[in-house]
């Protein structure tokens, strides 16, 4: 009863944001205190709710300051020498865009975090995709894709749980699939390419490119060929304009704003981009080494981010105004997350789920577990939470295993192929996928129909290279 009504619960979810037909935010709320309600749970829904939201509630309070201080630092423009240097390699190109988006982002994430591997990496490209008008589900999907992959490094979640579950260490688990995972980051550069040759073909059919004889005398024909660098490059030309006899135009000829305006940019202060620079650094550092807990971290570095960019009353409330959207949706999905995950461990939803998961597979496939739990472990995100099926999941499937003459280790191995590694971006049941998508401002469903086929072949292409490898046996 409690696994139909959990399976029930999560299927639902998924078809209803897929479909918008509700709002996530909504689903992620209404839909489990359903389900508690139709279970019998409703004397205890409120500890149920309230021991939910307890758990995310670090998540909640660190994406809130994290949304601060990023917004904040773009806004000082930290990363505009980066965005600048992306535009000048990529010379106005979606596709290198899109490349460059998938090496920063496997650069990230090998710190194993995917929370801090989205604040990163959305922060920094976003203006980018912005200003040269690029889709920004090709951002979450590349990031989605870069971030699967990295999760499986040994102190990342899934790995660290598969291990500690089955009582195995790294060079069991971890180092016999290395060279697959080399498969998957080969993969994500591949996909990369693919769809930034696709985003390129969009803005091309967008903005098609004008005819040289169509071009008029002194201008640049390089910016009738390439639209999107035009566009990136115009600031500056308007910034360096001359008037008609070829003087450079004076200081600001008169107040206002209208045509007749000369806008001078403000002098750069450097010593506060190099202090900006400076705090960045040191607080990614200490997130890598978990100097303290990261909602402290970035509590602390937003106060002392504010403090000196914003030293004023006036000035700090006006950042808060400009960016309490941004924190508002990004937190309440957070804090819904947690309602649905209190809900259905609370219950024992999740654990009767695992349990029924288990109980259909057929013995003939006992020979076979290990590829059936490298290709079921993706879409199986999206069910289960990582604890449920980790510690609850894989350890039966490897006795099961096990009684088929197949080592345990290979089960652990192909469940961190796919199971809250490449599929964990994707699932609304861990908290950082709210961070991606909202950071991006695309919504869940369209995340998840967008980049759903790239990430579950990701996961193909590394039990295909685990199987040739021989991490484990078909």
């Amino acid at each position: 009863m409690l696994a139909a009504l959990g399976f029930a619960t999560i299927t639902v979810l998924l078809l209803v944001t897929m479909t918008k037909r509700a709002s996530v935010l909504v689903a992620l709320i209404l839909l489990p205190v359903l389900a508690a309600l139709i279970g019998g749970f409703a004397s205890d829904l409120g500890e149920l709710t309230l021991g939910g939201l307890s758990k995310v509630a670090p998540t909640g309070i660190m994406i809130a300051f994290a949304v601060l201080y990023f917004s904040l630092m773009v806004d000082a423009g930290l990363f505009d020498p980066l965005i600048r240097a992306l535009l000048r390699a990529a010379r106005g190109d979606p596709l290198r865009i899109t490349v460059a988006t998938a090496v920063l982002t496997l650069c990230v994430a090998l710190d194993g975090d995917g929370a801090s591997t989205f604040l990163i990496t959305v922060s920094a490209l976003l203006p980018v995709y912005k200003r040269l008008g690029m889709n920004p589900l090709v951002l979450s999907g590349v990031v989605c894709l870069g971030a699967g992959v990295m999760n499986m490094v040994p102190w990342g979640g899934p790995t660290v749980r598969a291990m500690a579950a089955l009582k195995l260490d790294s060079s069991e688990v971890f180092n016999p699939v290395l060279p697959a995972m080399g498969f998957g980051v080969a993969w994500v550069l591949v996909a990369s390419y693919l769809l930034g040759r696709r985003e390129r073909n969009r803005l091309g059919a967008l903005s098609p490119p004008v005819p040289a004889t169509d071009v008029p005398q002194g201008e640049d024909k390089r910016d009738a060929r390439e639209p999107a660098a035009a566009a990136a490059a115009e600031p500056s030309r308007q910034a360096t304009a001359t008037t008609a006899d070829g003087q450079e135009p004076q200081a600001i000829r008169s107040p206002g704003d209208g045509p007749g305006a000369v806008r001078v940019p403000p002098p750069p202060r450097t010593w506060l981009n190099i202090f900006n620079l400076l705090l960045t650094i040191t607080l990614v550092v200490c997130l890598i080494q978990e100097v303290l807990p990261l909602p402290v971290l970035f509590v602390l570095g937003f106060a002392i981010a504010v403090l000196v960019n914003h030293p004023t009353w006036e000035q700090q409330q006006a950042l808060l105004d400009k960016h309490a959207k941004s924190v508002v949706l990004v937190t309440t999905m957070i804090f819904a997350a947690g309602v649905l995950t209190g809900i259905l461990s609370g219950t024992k939803m999740i654990d009767e789920m695992a349990e029924a998961f288990v109980s259909v597979v057929p013995d003939s496939l006992g020979s076979h577990l290990p590829v059936a739990v490298a290709v079921t472990g993706m879409p199986l995100s999206l069910v289960f939470t990582p604890d449920a099926y980790y510690f609850g999941v894989l350890p039966v499937l490897a006795e099961t295993a096990n009684g088929f003459g197949t080592d345990p280790a290979e089960v652990a191995r192909a469940a961190i192929l796919g199971q809250m590694t490449t599929g964990f971006p994707l699932s609304p049941l861990t908290a950082s996928t709210f961070i991606l998508v909202g950071m991006s401002g695309v919504s869940l469903g369209e995340h998840q129909r967008f980049i759903f086929r790239w990430a579950f072949a990701t996961t193909l292409v590394m039990t295909a290279g685990a199987l040739v490898t021989g991490a484990f046996s078909l």
